[in-house]
């Protein structure tokens, strides 16, 4: 009976440490192996959109700002001439206006009225006359200036009148002398003449809005109405006739410049460097 007893005390020993064993064992899901492993979450982090710039000018480059307008002026020369010279009285009247960087309209507008005394006989010559063309300005101004050193064509038409106050008849033996002149005073109206000419100028601002300037033309008649029995010694705007078909005038003016309006543009602050030459 004790046997008995004590083989049953140790049977449920054994039971109680079995159990225990058991409960200390994790449970195995049956179904591990087909549920997906989960992904681990990313944060996403939001990024500002970057800002556009806007384009910004070299260093090197400054803002020019350049003025456009009408310069109106007088020829000083033709304006003083009848000073000191009593055969001549005469004005002129200059304009340009600034079309592009570089391009200006021009135009002259005058009056002459110039007596002519050759030694075989005393004519003179009156009218207006108009030349209108361009000018390109081949300066290169430094920042804020306005000079201008030009070259420009020019298309001339002047309307005048002529009159023969007197003249000599030649005499090819002149025994008993020369013969007196012979006046006549007669006027030839309704005259026409038409040029081309080349101009040569220089305006330098001494000023603000006020210049000084000097211009040279070069020209060509290109036609040229006379009456029937005399011809143009002295047509207005052109200058003589009798040197043949070309012409020379030159001009001092002052003139005035009467800003419209203006426009920006891209200066270069330093000059390009020149590439070293390549040694041979």
């Amino acid at each position: 009976m004790k046997h008995t007893l004590k083989f049953f005390s140790s049977l449920s020993l054994l039971f109680s440490m079995f159990l225990g064993y058991a409960q200390d064992v994790p449970e195995i899901s049956k179904n591990l192996d087909t549920i997906p492993p989960k992904k681990p979450k990313t944060e996403t982090v939001k990024t500002a959109k970057p800002e556009i710039q806007e384009a910004q000018a070299p260093k090197d480059s400054i803002v020019k700002t350049d003025r456009y307008g009408l310069r109106v002026g007088v020829d000083l020369y033709k304006l003083t001439r009848g000073l000191y010279d009593k055969n001549y009285k005469g004005i002129e009247f200059v304009g340009d206006w600034r079309l592009t960087k570089k391009y200006y309209l021009a135009a002259e507008l005058g009056y002459e009225d110039k007596t002519t005394e050759d030694d075989r006989l005393t004519s003179s010559a009156n009218g207006t006359y108009i030349k209108a063309g361009f000018d390109y300005n081949f300066y290169q101004n430094w920042l804020d200036m306005e000079n201008i050193i030009s070259i420009g064509l020019r298309g001339g038409f002047s309307s005048f009148a002529q009159e023969l106050h007197s003249y000599k008849i030649y005499n090819p033996n002149p025994y008993w002398g020369e013969l007196p002149p012979i006046a006549t005073d007669q006027k030839y109206s309704g005259l026409t003449a038409t040029w081309i000419e080349v101009a040569l100028g220089l305006k330098a601002q001494v000023v603000k809005n006020v210049f000084l300037g000097f211009g040279v033309q070069l020209k060509l008649l290109a036609s040229n109405k006379e009456p029937s029995n005399f011809e143009n010694l002295y047509i207005p705007g052109f200058n003589r006739t009798y040197d043949g078909s070309f012409g020379i005038g030159f001009n001092y003016t002052v003139s005035y410049f009467i800003p419209i309006y203006k426009k920006k543009t891209m200066a270069s602050e330093t000059a390009k460097k020149e590439e070293p030459k390549k040694k041979k």
